[in-house]
């Protein structure tokens, strides 16, 4: 469904635009349903997040810059249910972590997208290779014990 929104500036730079409650509703799929947005041609995928009783999809400065974007501009959008799986490449040396440790693994399977997601640009994000291997450890011990790193 195609909805006419203001890009909203919250802080210094995160940017994100509000999701009227029918069209949530009219999604069907809860209060954050994954979602693919359409801005000028530019598609990525998101879901829709309740922040301070609106419900808000982000606008990431990478996907501002490909749809030719600015906060405070207002846009057509293109709103439609993702109902596509979210994969994820997990690095091959946090796979073979979480492949030695069954507990880890296990907390780590049951962690939603995101927080998979997250793990993995820690890991990924490491520029010297022993920061790397310090982020792994740790990401595998504290799913170990149950907890997100």
């Amino acid at each position: 469904m195609r909805i006419r929104v203001t890009l909203e500036l919250s802080g210094k730079t995160a940017t994100g635009f509000v999701v009227p409650d029918d069209v949530v509703a009219e999604l069907g799929a809860g209060k954050r349903p994954p979602v693919r947005v359409t801005i000028n041609g530019h598609t990525y995928r998101s879901s829709v997040a309740s922040m301070g009783g609106r419900f808000m999809v982000g606008v990431s400065a990478e996907n501002r810059a490909a749809a030719g974007v600015a906060a405070g501009e207002t846009v057509d959008v293109d709103l439609e249910l993702d109902t596509e799986p979210r994969e994820l490449t997990v690095p091959e040396d946090l796979a073979g972590a979480l492949d030695g440790d069954a507990e880890a693994k296990r907390f780590y399977e049951s962690l939603s997208y995101s927080k998979r997601q997250r793990i993995v640009l820690a890991v990924e994000g490491a520029k010297k290779p022993e920061t790397r291997r310090r982020r792994v450890t740790g990401a595998v011990t504290a799913l170990r014990e149950g907890r997100e790193p």
